[in-house]
């Protein structure tokens, strides 16, 4: 299509979108889905290779799983926290819980023992979904670490809050510990529909549906806090500025935990009584296959992905003919991506965007027709509400600024500052965390994003770092110090300091500098597995080398320049890889 054409078609689906809904409806999650399985209740909401769920089939669902949590004694306010992959349970599940009036805690299924204990402390679940195993993690042995006898006593002494775990078996072998899904479902086997929906329609759409975890860019991690209206407004807003067409397929492989897939396609594309192909695991020839064989439109990824998907189709044959989006965001793209995207896929559309957990999902995205030379050096612009703008801020959702990190001055375009964002669908707190939600916001209601980068006059954002010192590694953000507090308790180990070396294919990966005790010097593979034992797959460093203190980068304050030991780290793999 040429870019006329792009355009035409994005306005002329805005168009029919805004015609299905007439006006916006606040609503919870949960109102929505039941509102979309009466209209259209056979359509396909969730596709899998092994069976097809409609519309009407995830309502009743997560009715019948509701009802079992409602006996749990799960009520309106509690916080249920989740470590499920993208199985179509865990997308009833959310709604399950909405029902209730309660909080969903969706957690990195890849957290090991003492970082799940934490978030499920910090949280106060009172009750845990799980599986039993996945990607090699055992979560009853993890728990067994956390908590002795989880089976009987939940949390017990060590998660007072924790008093239920359910274990969802995603293997054909039965589970052998611990409350399972079936008898969750046999639990609300009493409770009636009508109840359910009683206790639904009651759901104020403003309250809190999700504390989605971000480990931010100091301290612990942080729950960000979601509310229903929030999620569905940038979600519709999503779908809006993409011009998803009628029964829109959006094919993924991001978890749930993360607000790319659950926001931007699992609710985006209920807007147009779409579907989505969730992927419990990344797998670029599953993922190409399945295009054709469930008719997909578009392919969401992050570039980690992108670029393995991109190798895949250019290897082997893939029909891809019903292809005709590709929207890879969330890191750096490497050079010429983007071309290489649209004639290896032979998509017209491809998009790629800015946001945070903290302000929902994207709040930035490029729009149809725009050239690909553009996507290599734009994050996008800000994103049309549609029905669901805010007329006070000209039709969007959130707007941004751009300000001196020192002085707070307002920049005029053009100029690198710190981002700053406002709007309704932004966070309004950290959850239990009063002095980073006052940290979080100026006075007059701007949230500080951390991020730098400059505004062209045409809105186009550009991102150029992160002020603090965190990075992503293949869209997933580490916090240095939630590895160097574990390289620290190695008895070989004197200092540690943690930074993000720029990768093709991950973004950052994780390096480590290492000042080692004389009398004990680990090498670098011991220090790399003693991570993998205690931190998430994403957090474990690449690569581990050693100074001495005193060749550290420091100010005068005895603070280690970071930025120093990044470009240290980027010559010594260069070196090492020359040698």
């Amino acid at each position: 299509m040429t870019q006329d054409a792009l355009v035409a078609q994005a306005e002329q689906r805005r168009s029919e979108l805004e015609a299905r809904w007439g006006h916006w409806t606040p609503r919870s999650t949960a109102q929505l889905l039941d509102h979309l399985a009466q209209v259209h209740p056979d359509r396909p909401m969730i596709v899998t290779d092994d069976h097809t769920y409609s519309y009407a089939e995830v309502a009743t669902l997560s009715t019948r799983l509701a009802a079992g949590l409602h006996e749990l004694g799960v009520g309106s306010g509690d916080h249920v926290a989740v470590v499920m992959a993208n199985f179509p349970e865990a997308v009833a599940l959310k709604f399950a819980v909405a029902r209730l009036g309660s909080v969903s805690v969706s957690i990195n299924f890849m957290l090991r023992h003492e970082e799940l204990g934490y978030v499920l402390g910090q949280s106060r679940a009172s009750v845990l979904v799980t599986m039993d195993a996945f990607r090699g993690l055992d979560y009853g042995a993890e728990l067994d670490r956390l908590i002795p006898q989880w089976e009987d006593v939940a949390g017990g002494e060590v998660l007072p809050h924790l008093r239920e775990v359910v274990v969802f078996g995603t293997t054909s072998t039965p589970v052998g510990r611990g409350r399972t899904w079936a008898d969750l479902l046999d639990l609300g086997a009493g409770v009636s529909d009508e109840t359910v929906a009683a206790l639904s329609d009651a759901v104020d759409p403003d309250s809190p549906s999700d504390l989605l975890y971000t480990s931010g860019t100091t301290g612990k991690a942080k729950g960000v806090v979601l509310r229903h209206d929030g999620i569905l407004r940038t979600a519709y807003s999503s779908a809006y500025t993409r011009g998803l067409g009628d029964g829109y397929r959006i094919i993924y492989a991001m978890p749930l935990y993360h607000v790319f897939g659950y926001v931007e396609a699992t609710i985006a594309t209920m807007f147009v009584g779409g579907a989505t192909v969730p992927h419990t695991a990344f797998d670029a020839d599953a993922m190409l296959r399945a295009v054709a064989r469930h008719e997909v439109d578009e392919i969401m990824c992050v570039p980690a992905m992108t670029s393995v998907l991109l190798a895949e189709a250019a290897a082997r044959p893939y029909d891809l003919s019903c292809l005709s989006t590709v929207f890879s965001s969330g890191a750096v793209h490497a050079p010429g991506m983007f071309d290489r995207i649209q004639e290896t896929f032979g998509v017209d559309r491809v998009f790629t965007a800015y946001g945070q957990t903290e302000t929902t999902a994207s709040t930035m995205c490029t729009r149809p027709g725009d050239p690909v030379e553009q996507l290599a050096h734009v994050n996008g612009t800000v994103k049309p509400g549609g029905l669901a703008g805010d007329p006070e801020l000209g039709g969007a959702l959130a707007v941004y600024k751009v300000v001196d990190p020192v002085t707070g001055a307002d920049l005029p375009t053009g100029e690198v500052g710190e981002l700053y964002v406002r709007g309704p669908i932004i966070t309004r707190s950290y959850y239990d965390k009063p002095e980073e939600t006052a940290a979080l916001f100026t006075d007059d209601g701007w949230m500080r994003t951390g991020d730098l980068g400059r505004l062209a006059d045409d809105g186009y954002l550009t991102l150029t770092g992160r002020q603090k010192e965190s990075y992503r590694f293949g869209g997933e953000l580490v916090i240095p110090s939630d590895v160097e507090e574990v390289l620290i308790d190695h008895p070989g180990v004197l200092e540690a300091h943690v930074v993000g070396v720029p990768h093709e294919r991950w973004g950052d990966v994780g390096c480590a500098w290492v000042v080692a005790d004389p009398a004990a010097r680990p090498d670098p593979d011991e220090l790399i597995e003693y991570c993998a034992s205690r931190l998430a797959k994403f957090k474990v460093p690449a690569m581990v080398f050693f100074t001495e203190a005193a060749d550290l980068p420091r100010t005068v304050t005895g603070r280690v320049q970071k930025f120093h030991l990044v470009e240290r780290a980027v010559r010594q793999a260069a070196a090492t890889r020359e040698g």
